[in-house]
């Protein structure tokens, strides 16, 4: 019997994370960083911030701007990188955006734009990072960060809603596809993190109220999402494809379980 071992080296390693400039992104970036992969940072807005940290640690990071939507910049980039490092081999779709409303009543540019971001954004990286996999025949590892939004009908979000079902269904139509590849491809359901864009809907104090009343009593933290990314991409899990792992302090307990918080 083979001893079990958990590598998480990523040295000479190419990882890109997309919506890497703040929140679950950035501890992305961050956490496959200190792996040891060099990570391309993807966002709209320049993400200084995470690469300063990221070098501060003995980081290897760079920066590349290009919207998501926008599928010929998309290509451009992923061909840029697989020209410049040779290869890819891991992918993190993140980038979001949602605009919450009654779906009746809601700014259609703002839910159209939500469906843009959160369902065709990690399709265009998806579909250029597969092919470029394909193309260097080393295999690599996709992880998609979807939500509970996926199964959840949570009022007001819809849009959101959809979007995450529909990247639920093409990360798993992926992982078959590409299984002969020796490309991996999972996802994960984050619960209730503590994220700069939670804020466009709570207030601090909100926020930290409603946390209390989760089974584990807080909202989760960006890098214990990133660490769910690491144990993904790492070698140790290459029989793990096709899967969800949730990472969400027991929010999906059953609601007598979360609400009562029964302790001896």
């Amino acid at each position: 019997m083979s001893e079990i071992q958990s590598n998480q080296d990523f040295h000479g390693k190419i990882a890109i994370v997309t919506g890497g400039a703040r929140g679950i992104g950035a501890a992305c970036a961050e956490a496959m960083a200190a792996a040891g992969a060099h990570v391309i940072v993807n966002d709209i807005n320049p993400p200084d911030e995470v690469l300063t940290s990221i070098r501060s640690r003995g980081g290897s990071a760079t920066a590349a701007l290009a919207d998501v939507t926008d599928r010929a910049a998309v290509n451009e980039l992923v061909s840029q990188v697989a020209k410049e490092f040779g290869s890819i081999d891991f992918l993190v779709t993140n980038a979001a955006f949602s605009d919450r409303e009654l779906f009746y009543k809601a700014n259609l540019a703002g839910f159209e734009k939500t469906i843009d971001v959160c369902m065709w954004g990690p399709f265009n990286f998806l579909h250029a990072v597969s092919n470029s996999m394909i193309s260097s025949g080393r295999g690599g590892s996709i992880v998609c960060i979807s939500s509970p939004h996926a199964f959840l009908a949570i009022p007001g979000a819809m849009a959101y809603n959809m979007a995450k079902a529909a990247v639920d269904q093409m990360a798993r139509t992926a992982a078959c596809e590409l299984a002969q590849y020796r490309i991996r491809v999972n996802l994960i359901h984050p619960g209730w993190t503590d994220t700069p864009g939670e804020r466009k809907f709570f207030g601090e104090e909100q926020l930290q109220r409603e946390g209390s009343q989760l089974p584990w009593g807080r909202l989760a933290r960006p890098d214990e999402i990133a660490r769910g990314v690491v144990f993904l991409c790492d070698s140790g899990s290459e029989y793990i494809t096709g899967t969800t792992l949730s990472i969400d302090g027991g929010i999906l307990l059953p609601y007598q379980q979360m609400s009562l918080r029964i302790k001896d």
